[in-house]
């Protein structure tokens, strides 16, 4: 095996291990946003939990964040919730660099 190639194969491993910590980043985002959402809508418990879970599944609609957003907007928009747009996006950055320094503590 060549430098090159052992180069490379440290850049391919190392963009695998970014990918995977981006994935259980947003995922974990996804369930504390999630949990947010929940209690902003008066729903505590294992519904809560069941909630949390519903907008990690909401994620694989489409590429991106916009589903997991507009799912908590259209259950806000349903039950009266006046957070604003502005401000789910805020809880969703916010919650992000929650998630990551979660997985960056548990190692």
């Amino acid at each position: 095996m060549t430098t090159f190639d052992k180069r490379e194969e440290g850049f391919e491993k190392k963009f695998a291990h970014d990918e995977e910590l981006r994935f259980k980043a947003n995922a974990r985002r996804n369930k504390l946003f999630g949990l947010w959402a929940a209690e902003k809508l008066g729903i505590t418990g294992d519904a809560a939990n069941s909630y949390a879970k519903d907008v990690v599944m909401a994620d694989f609609e489409e590429a991106g964040d916009n589903d997991v957003f507009k799912k908590v907007r259209k259950d806000f928009d349903a039950k009266g919730v006046t957070e604003s747009d502005q401000e789910i996006r805020r809880a969703m950055v916010d919650l992000m660099e929650k998630a990551i320094g979660e997985i960056k503590a548990s190692g």
